[in-house]
C-alpha cells in the first residue's frame, strides 16, 4: 500500500509538472464554460438544471481524457525507465493502481471545478439536489471507467500520441455503441446497448439510484484495470 502511494504522488507531481495537463484542463474550462453559456444563459427561459451541465461536461471528457492518461506508461517506455518500474520491489498491481489512483485524483479535480456550474444556476433557481448529485455521481463514476480505459491504451505502446489516439477510438466506440446498436434488432440490440458508456448514466440523471448502473462503471474500470496489469506483466517477462 505504501508503495502504491508513492507511485500515486510520483504521478501526481508529473501530471503538475505537465504542460499538455495545463492545456487539457484549459480547454476543458474553455469548453465547458462555453456550452453553460449557450444552454443557461444564452437560452431564454433559461432552466435550472444540472442535467444540462452533467451532459455537456461528460462530452468533454471524451477529449479530455486520453490527453491526460496518454503518458501515464507510454512515457515509461518511452524514457526507459519501464525496466527499473518493472523490477522494482512494487508489485505490477500497484504501480498501475498507483497511476490509476493519481488519474482518478485528477478525474475529481474536473468533477470539482464543474461545481461552479450548478453553484451560478442555484442563483436564478431551486435545484433538485437529488438530480444534482447523482448527476454528478454519474459524472465521476462515467470518467473514472474512461480513465482506466485510457490507462490501459497507455500501456500498449510507448508512443504519447499513439496511446492518445487509441484511448480516445476505444472511448469513441463505446460510447457511441448503443447508436450502433440501432442497426441490429431484437434482443441483440439490447445485448450490444448494455456496453453504451452513456446508458448507464440515464438513470442517475433522472435521479434514480440504481445498483446495476454503478456496478457497470465499476466493472469496466476493474476490467481495463486488470488487463493493464496484464499488458505489463508479458512486458515484464519478455
Amino acid at each position: 500500500m505504501r508503495r502504491m502511494w508513492a507511485i500515486c504522488s510520483k504521478e501526481l507531481q508529473m501530471y503538475f509538472f505537465s504542460p499538455v495537463v495545463y492545456v487539457a484542463f484549459a480547454f476543458y474550462v474553455l469548453l465547458s464554460s462555453f456550452f453553460f453559456y449557450v444552454n443557461f444563459v444564452s437560452s431564454q427561459p433559461a432552466i435550472v438544471d444540472a442535467r444540462y451541465v452533467v451532459g455537456n461536461t461528460t462530452f468533454i471528457f471524451l477529449f479530455i481524457i486520453p490527453l491526460l492518461t496518454m503518458r501515464l506508461v507510454a512515457d515509461e517506455f518511452r524514457q526507459g525507465t519501464d525496466e527499473l518500474l518493472l523490477t522494482s520491489p512494487a508489485g505490477i498491481g500497484e504501480i498501475v493502481f498507483g497511476k490509476y489512483l493519481a488519474a482518478l485524483i485528477v478525474q475529481v479535480l474536473l468533477v470539482v471545478i464543474s461545481l461552479i456550474y450548478p453553484l451560478i444556476m442555484s442563483g436564478f433557481g431551486t435545484l433538485d439536489q437529488s438530480i444534482l448529485w447523482l448527476s454528478y455521481l454519474s459524472m465521476f463514476l462515467l470518467g473514472a471507467a474512461m480513465m482506466a480505459i485510457g490507462l490501459f491504451a497507455s500501456s500498449l505502446t510507448s508512443n504519447q500520441m499513439v496511446a492518445g489516439i487509441a484511448g480516445f477510438v476505444i472511448l469513441l466506440m463505446l460510447w457511441l455503441i448503443e447508436w450502433l446498436s440501432d442497426s441490429f434488432g431484437g434482443k441483440l440490440k439490447e445485448w450490444i446497448g448494455q456496453f453504451s458508456l452513456t446508458s448507464h448514466t440515464v438513470n442517475l440523471q433522472k435521479g434514480v439510484l440504481h445498483g446495476g448502473d454503478i456496478l457497470f462503471y465499476v466493472t469496466l474500470a476493474a476490467v481495463f484495470i486488470v488487463l493493464s496489469i496484464q499488458v505489463l506483466e508479458r512486458k515484464r517477462w519478455r
